[in-house]
């Protein structure tokens, strides 16, 4: 019964890491549609969201099967229950960034954010690059320390989008209403794809440590 239940977690596993890997190429593609007026950028991510869900799905049966089944307990049960956590979250990773590159879609060939702006959602953009490949990497190994990083470096993003939004509100602004709308929510979207990041990198720190995930870990 091992044996099978060891298979059974490993399967969950590799589709797990498969659902990182295309959540991270969706929010690279997601911002070429953005920055550089992409379309067929914009179109593979909104075409691709699907097999997103469809592995979030297989990965939620996978796991409601091994719960019946197998009866797992301690640190078994914390693996699986993790792993569904996760899949949602990837889940709704995929969607942010389809959404975003609906937005760029929507208004092609111009770009849906003011030029001023484009400098600044290219920082935010860089960084969520770098952050979907921290994601592959720390599902591979159940890497704690760059889960960490996750978590701490955050911020950053946070900085950034509260600066789109501080500009946005301001007398400065001198875009239109469809530009508007379009940067308080593309800004928003991948500000919340930062906030899925992070409680990926928590919930790995809990499978591995069994630390709270709801809790930042220790910055010593």
């Amino acid at each position: 019964m091992r044996v099978i239940f060891n298979e059974g977690l490993k399967a969950v596993a590799d589709d797990l890491d498969h659902m990182a890997r295309d959540v991270r190429d969706a929010i690279r593609l997601a911002g070429e549609a953005l920055l550089h007026q992409d379309l067929d950028a914009a179109q593979t991510v909104i075409d691709n969201d699907a097999s997103i869900d469809d592995l979030s799905t297989r990965i939620m049966d996978q796991c409601v099967e091994l719960l019946a089944r197998q009866n797992p307990v301690a640190t078994d049960l914390r693996v699986i229950v993790s792993t569904m956590r996760l899949a949602t979250t990837f889940e709704r990773m995929g969607d942010l960034a389809r959404h975003i590159a609906e937005s760029a879609r929507r208004t092609y060939p111009n770009s849906p954010v003011p030029q001023n702006l484009v400098p600044t959602f290219a920082k935010m953009q860089q960084f969520l690059d770098i952050t979907g490949g921290r994601l592959v990497d720390m599902l591979a190994d159940r890497d704690t320390a760059i889960a960490e990083q996750i978590i701490r470096d955050d911020d950053q993003l946070d900085d950034l989008h509260l600066k789109i939004m501080q500009y946005a509100d301001s007398a400065e602004w001198e875009g239109t209403n469809e530009q508007l709308i379009n940067v308080v929510l593309i800004a928003r979207f991948m500000e919340r794809l930062g906030d899925h990041a992070v409680s990926a990198a928590r919930r790995v720190v809990f499978i591995v440590s069994g630390f709270d995930p709801t809790k930042t870990p220790s910055r010593d």
